[in-house]
């Protein structure tokens, strides 16, 4: 991912003025930022309140974030510390709206299952069997653009769209979508139930035991917004006790210090490695599960998007260096000025 956005960001600050680290942003790496005025993270680097008193202490006056959520940034303390934040808002929401139904459609018609046995030379369709996703109602929870362009692919492909927001579009309202109240209401009235809406304190582990509880016998969960939206080991219970029949994750509540990397050689004992047997019982299970499909937060991975957050970064920092506000596309998420 670095290498599409390398020449963009070099060009417009000159590589001399620009600092690629291997390694996340935490309090024990925040020193490397030394000598920097900004700082530029990604969605699981971590910024709570000691990582940006780190930052702070070093002369870091701005943080860019290259992608649109910000739930692992601690605002009160930046606001504390003068430090302005700003974020790529809408990089592609189809990308992300396209891998969730691509993640349905590959789930429901069991095409990893079907692939691996005709590698194997097995050519039955015995267990193959898949439904019509035309005449289905899905429940979109949250409708922002990400939420809202999903909406459309399903209404193209013939799906009843429920939804739940707290702010109801008028745009998915005007495509056809029809709100409910509450996400209680929405569940078991879905055959697939899609997650679109960003991690607070409030949608904090939204699918627990009581919510997997209310979801139709035998439906479908697809979460590419945020791992936390989902607590996990009430998600294998589900899955255990066949309340639904399948899930879909392209994020992960305890992703952190493990996508993004390839840890293939590593295991629990291996010295500083982040896989330990708590991961193991959690991702490890369930990833191995021929009702599961995981991906490791590559929703957002297609060319025009990187672009999108390339450019939008460097306009972001371009304004700040500048004086002004958040630039073209981009934006603020705190009020601190910070230079």
């Amino acid at each position: 991912m670095r290498h599409t956005q390398t020449p963009v960001i070099e060009e417009a600050f000159g590589a001399g003025n620009v600092r690629w680290l291997d390694v996340g942003l935490t309090p024990q790496t925040a020193p490397l930022a030394a000598g920097c005025n900004a700082t530029c993270l990604f969605v699981n680097d971590r910024a709570d309140a000691e990582t940006i008193d780190a930052l702070a202490d070093l002369g870091v006056r701005f943080i860019a974030m290259r992608c649109a959520g910000f739930d692992r940034v601690d605002l009160d303390a930046c606001a504390r510390r003068g430090v302005a934040v700003t974020r790529v808002p809408a990089y592609s929401p189809y990308a992300i709206a396209e891998h969730a139904i691509a993640m349905m459609l590959a789930l429901n018609r069991q095409l990893m299952k079907g692939h691996a046995r005709v590698v194997q030379g097995n050519y039955s369709l015995s267990g193959l069997v898949g439904f019509d996703m035309h005449g289905k109602t899905v429940g979109i929870v949250g409708t922002g653009k990400i939420g809202r362009c999903t909406a459309k692919i399903l209404l193209g492909m013939g799906c009843e769209v429920l939804a739940y927001d707290v702010f109801q579009s008028k745009e998915a309202i005007a495509m056809g979508v029809k709100y409910v109240d509450t996400v209680q209401e929405l569940l078991p009235r879905c055959q697939i139930v899609s997650l679109h809406c960003p991690l607070t304190d409030d949608t904090y582990h939204l699918m627990d035991d009581a919510t997997f509880n209310l979801m139709r016998k035998g439906s479908m969960l697809v979460n590419t917004s945020r791992g936390g939206l989902v607590d996990t080991a009430a998600l294998a219970r589900a899955l255990d006790a066949q309340k639904i029949a399948c899930v879909a994750m392209d994020v992960y509540e305890h992703e952190a210090g493990l996508f993004f990397e390839d840890k293939s050689e590593e295991t629990d004992a291996t010295p500083g490695s982040s896989l330990s047997p708590d991961w193991d019982l959690s991702l490890g299970s369930l990833a191995s599960r021929p009702n599961v499909l995981v991906t490791s937060h590559q929703a957002f991975l297609t060319a025009e998007a990187l672009g999108n957050i390339a450019s939008t970064t460097v306009e972001n920092l371009r304004e700040f260096a500048g004086g002004g506000g958040a630039g073209e596309g981009g934006g603020y998420v705190n009020e601190v000025i910070g230079h």
